[in-house]
């Protein structure tokens, strides 16, 4: 019975996150006007686990351009579990940011691997980028207050 609870509990973390996709170009596109600068700061909440909130800078994107694995037109909503894998270079070495903390400047993907240690922090030369993959890590992370303004009932048509 545990070998059964625990195939299906593996069976679930390996195949419900889905995998999209996006271009360095459409990434690009994506991050036109926004540098260190357009950063806001967010708090951000573990759902359902006991570990204090966090605050950082985000990028404020709030919806994220993609396709699908059939190539199909997507768009997610940005949120602090979303991660972005990049494979790049000769050796095909792979590198995952989390979405809202990325920014794109000097040629350069800057980006942030943990939220555990947030200072620590890599770039990838954009033009070495082969792929890029956009998921959501599905670890429970929820904006308080997220990057971007806030729609009001009254915004809401």
């Amino acid at each position: 019975m545990k070998k059964i609870v625990l195939l299906i509990a593996i069976s679930c973390c390996l195949f419900s996150c889905e995998t999209y996709y996006t271009s360095v170009s459409s990434l690009k596109d994506q991050f036109a006007g926004i540098d260190s600068s357009k950063m806001k700061m967010v708090d951000v909440y573990h759902i359902g686990v006991l570990l204090p909130n966090m605050t950082y800078l985000a990028n404020p994107i709030k919806l994220i351009y993609c396709k699908d694995e059939n190539g199909n037109p997507a768009i997610l909503i940005n949120s602090p579990s979303i991660e972005t894998r990049f494979t790049y270079g000769k050796d095909a070495k792979r590198t995952v940011f989390y979405f809202d903390r990325l920014v794109i400047a000097n040629g350069k993907v800057y980006g942030v691997e943990s939220r555990l240690m947030p200072f620590i922090r890599y770039s990838i030369p954009i033009d070495s980028i082969t792929k890029i993959e956009i998921q959501d890590d599905g670890k429970h992370l929820k904006y308080i207050t997220p990057p971007w303004p806030q729609e009001s009932s009254r915004d809401i048509h």
